[in-house]
């Protein structure tokens, strides 16, 4: 039982997962959610991102298009 006061739990990581996190969903609305996805992966994969260069150009020209598209 928590101790009085004291209601607050961390949710598992599972319901963490679950949860959509508000940066994806900015991301999605900008029609870049795919360029962005690529450069997820290839930061997971190379650690480095450096290594991803065609990856972030790729997205940076992507939200630069949905800016000049805004304008």
């Amino acid at each position: 039982m928590a101790r009085a006061g004291h209601a607050w739990s961390r949710p598992s990581r599972e319901e963490e997962e679950d949860e959509d996190d508000p940066l994806d969903a900015m991301i999605a609305r900008t029609g870049c959610a795919a360029q962005h996805r690529e450069l997820q992966e290839c930061m997971a994969a190379r650690q480095d991102w450096r290594h991803c260069q065609a990856q972030v150009r790729a997205f940076g020209e992507c939200m630069a298009r949905r800016q000049r598209a805004e304008e």
